[in-house]
């Protein structure tokens, strides 16, 4: 997992993402709300045996999502090398 120098590192820096660190931010005060919306409706969306959130915990929240998508769309990187 990033830890937290890790990620402003990689917000601060431009060449990583392409995107200044005001606009990251909008991104995610925009479109978190909407990600988290949607996957909550998608969890309650169909009948379950287990109550939501009974199961294996996210290991990447939005913030870090949104992060390796930038990552991912700048460099056309693969999944091993943003798993590092």
């Amino acid at each position: 997992m990033v830890g937290t120098g890790a990620r402003e590192l990689i917000v601060a820096e431009y060449r990583v993402t392409g995107l200044s660190p005001d606009v990251i931010a909008e991104l995610v005060a925009e479109v978190g709300a909407l990600w988290h919306e949607q996957h909550q409706d998608r969890l309650t969306a169909r009948p379950r045996w287990r109550a939501v959130g009974a199961g294996a915990k996210h290991k990447f929240v939005f913030v870090y999502r949104l992060l390796a998508t930038l990552v991912s769309l700048r460099h056309g990187t693969t999944h091993d090398v943003l798993a590092c």
